[in-house]
């Protein structure tokens, strides 16, 4: 890193834990329910337990690395220290892709239940923009933001909770659910799991602003259990009541499902609908900011190592944020707001995340027992449990993250080759 200023740490267990909350609850609360409820029908809330397990198990194995590494970069650290650095490599492009995708996806959701159709590319641009502007401003501030956001998320879960189930013939078909998981199979039940698993990802936030944190040996543990458990039981509440309301197909056919169940099951109610589109536009502003926030990091991490353009490494000297990285992911995610959708991104992200989590799992398993804070089996399940998540995503979703992966190994191949042939040259100079 030579003569660069390091990040500051000022970030404490309910700091990490808010950031945690805020990409959790914006990316899957509002945008992963319809997708999963296509690939399983009610079963979905099958897959949300099984979501649930990989992602208990990729985080125990990221909180006892990021205790042992507590530096910016997250998985991308852990492989390359525990793995060697190609493994570090593609957990890191597989992040910063997936991630990137994500944060396209929370524009997007933004514009989606903010303005009509017209006008959401356009205001998905501008929200981008915004947001990076924020993340530039310094980690604090970020934080600050968040706390704010996610206190708002739950407080319009809670009233479109309590309003919908209140209504007039609303109730859970547990028949519903064994015909539904007899229809979806293992496969579509896998699928859900791996669409829904976008949802549980934003705990990597906290693993990969390890710099930032105070005793991070202490608090990104804690903060990362309690951050998923608080996550998986909003998850299931708000599915439940989802489902009940508006039934699996109702579910399916929806892009703002939960809108549509709060204009379904509180018609007493007609305030609720319009709080649970500005919620929507809080919770998806929430994720975006931890999500540009984390993907800088990783590529700070990456830069300082050669595997991105020294460029991303540059930390501002006031404020002690990656702001050269912030800008270069705010400008890409302003490029696929043009070109992407939202369900599209949804699945590409899952793919990504879920390698980026299988290098996490198998980089803890080289952890000897005095670093263990879990039982080995946990990072067998994770490594297990990711792939066999990624391989029943939507086709085309594969096929897409399959080619740029293979992009991001022609990229590192070159340059490699490219920087060895300048410091050979370099060096010849030298001795002539």
């Amino acid at each position: 890193m030579g003569g660069s200023p390091v990040l500051a740490r000022r970030l404490g267990t309910r700091d990490a834990v808010v950031l945690g909350l805020g990409s959790m609850l914006g990316a899957g609360v509002f945008t992963a329910v319809a997708p999963a409820a296509r690939a399983a029908g009610s079963a979905l809330l099958v897959g949300l337990v099984v979501a649930a397990v990989v992602a208990f198990a990729n985080a125990t194995s990221s909180a006892q690395l990021a205790a042992v590494h507590p530096v910016s970069g997250g998985t991308y650290v852990y492989g390359r220290e525990r793995l060697g650095p190609w493994w570090g490599y593609l957990a890191g492009w597989s992040f910063v892709v997936g991630k990137t995708a994500s944060c396209a996806a929370m524009a997007l959701a933004v514009a989606s239940y903010a303005v009509p159709a017209a006008w959401q590319r356009p205001l998905a641009v501008a929200v981008v923009a915004g947001v990076t502007a924020v993340g530039c401003r310094g980690v604090t501030r970020t934080a600050a933001l968040t706390r704010v956001l996610v206190v708002v998320v739950l407080v319009v879960l809670t009233a479109l909770v309590a309003a919908s189930l209140a209504g007039p013939g609303v109730g859970v078909d547990v028949a519903a659910l064994g015909d539904g998981l007899a229809s979806a199979g293992v496969h579509g039940v896998l699928q859900s799991a791996g669409l829904l698993f976008f949802a549980f990802a934003g705990y990597a936030r906290i693993a990969t602003m390890g710099e930032e944190v105070r005793d991070p040996a202490r608090t990104i543990p804690r903060a990362i259990v309690l951050a998923l458990t608080l996550a998986v039981v909003v998850y299931a509440v708000v599915a439940v009541t989802v489902l009940a309301v508006l039934g699996p197909d109702g579910v399916a056919v929806s892009s703002t499902p939960l809108a549509a169940a709060a204009e379904a099951g509180a018609p007493g109610a007609p305030w609720v609908a319009p709080l649970v589109r500005a919620g929507a536009v809080a919770a998806s502003l929430g994720a975006l900011l931890a999500l540009v926030a984390g993907i800088s990091r990783t590529a700070l991490a990456m830069a300082r190592d050669g595997e991105l353009p020294p460029w991303l490494a540059a930390v501002h000297p006031r404020s002690r944020v990656p702001h050269h990285a912030e800008v270069a992911v705010g400008c890409v995610v302003a490029v696929l707001v043009v070109v992407t959708d939202l369900r599209g991104a949804i699945a590409f992200s899952s793919f990504g995340v879920l390698l980026y989590y299988a290098v996490a799992n198998a980089a803890a398993l080289t952890q000897p027992a005095a670093e263990r804070l879990y039982p080995r089996a946990l990072a067998v399940v994770g490594v297990v449990g990711c792939l066999a998540l990624v391989v029943t995503l939507p086709a085309g979703a594969v096929l897409t993250g399959t080619v740029v992966l293979g992009l991001g190994v022609v990229h590192r191949v070159v340059r490699r080759r490219v920087v060895g042939l300048g410091r050979g040259e370099a060096a010849g100079g030298r001795g002539a």
